[in-house]
Formats: structure tokens, sequence, C-alpha cells
């Protein structure tokens, strides 16, 4: 094979990928003139906190697409709580789509116990073991008391899809500490 065909090969690769089409999608608005409001995420106000109160619809739907979709583990820029004017981009779980956002939950690699449990900061944590979302393949955890509400403009990549078990086991130990 032709280096050009190489190369030709790999900008097709490029090409499709979901980072790519969203990076092109938001140069696009920007050299658009597109001013509306940025929503969350380092592009506008942060990802704000959902209000736990008023019951979530969680629904597992992830599709092979470029769009993030409940039953997915994405990366996206999460504020810290104690100033959310700084955060970090990690892994989050999307539980839900509401009001045109991702409801999701932060995912961490640092263990904090087995199984579901309450650490000594009041957060409650589900274990879900490992997946292709840690290039480490360290085993993961999600943090159920803190919903977060993330503009689907800010994924900055698809990590994985969480199979239908431990995504269930996820959601039903949400609506439990919810009482939904």
């Amino acid at each position: 094979m032709s280096i050009w065909n190489e190369i030709v090969r790999l900008l097709q690769r490029i090409l499709r990928s979901p980072e790519v089409r969203r990076a092109a999608r938001r140069m696009a608005r920007e050299a658009l003139g597109d001013k509306s409001p940025q929503r969350s995420g380092p592009r506008g106000r942060p990802a704000a906190d959902r209000p736990a109160g008023k019951p979530l619809r969680i629904s597992y739907s992830p599709v092979d697409d470029d769009k993030a979709d409940p039953g997915e583990v994405v990366w996206a820029w999460v504020p810290f709580e104690e100033d959310a004017s700084k955060g970090k981009d990690r892994p989050v779980l999307v539980l839900a789509r509401e009001a045109g956002d991702l409801v999701c939950l932060m995912l961490t690699s640092r263990d904090r116990g087995r199984g579901v449990h309450t650490d000594r900061h009041g957060n409650t944590w589900v274990d879900i073991g490992t997946g292709p979302w840690d290039k480490q393949g360290r085993p993961s955890e999600v943090r159920i008391n803190r919903l977060l509400r993330i503009d689907p403009d800010d994924v900055r990549r698809e990590g994985a899809r969480l199979d239908r078990r431990r995504f269930d086991l996820v959601a039903d130990e949400t609506r439990r500490l919810h009482r939904w």
C-alpha cells in the first residue's frame, strides 16, 4: 500500500472521530457568529448540580453515534463543589436527558469502599468495576448523591457503553437514595 493510501485512511479515521466532529461543529458555530448563551463547562457557566428533589426519568438508551446517551460513560468538565470556577475533565455516566441537558453522575478510580457505600464526607458511591473509559483498567465507582447537568456540546469524548446490568444497579441505587 502506498504512503498516500495510508494518509487517506488515517484522515478518514480522524474525520469519523466524535471528538473531531464536535470540534468542527463548535468551530462552525463560532465562525458563523452564533451568539447563543454557552450553558456549561469551561465555555460558559459551570455544569450545574441538578436539584435532587424532582424525580428523574432514568432510561438506558445508548446509541452508536457521536452523541452522549443515557447508559454511556463520556468525558466532560466537572466543577469542584468547593469552587465551581475550578474543576477537572473526568468521566461521567449519563443517566438521562432533561430540558436539553444531560443528567450525569461522576466517576472516580479512587477506591472509597466496596459495593454501595458512603464515605466519610457523606458521599454515596456504587462500584461498577472496570471498563474501556479507563485506559489503565482501574475499577471505578460512581457517585450517586451529586447529579450534574451538562450541556451535550461540552462532552469531550465518548468513553464506553456501560452494560445494562451495571447501569440498572446505579439507576436503582440513585432512585433509592433520592427517594424517587
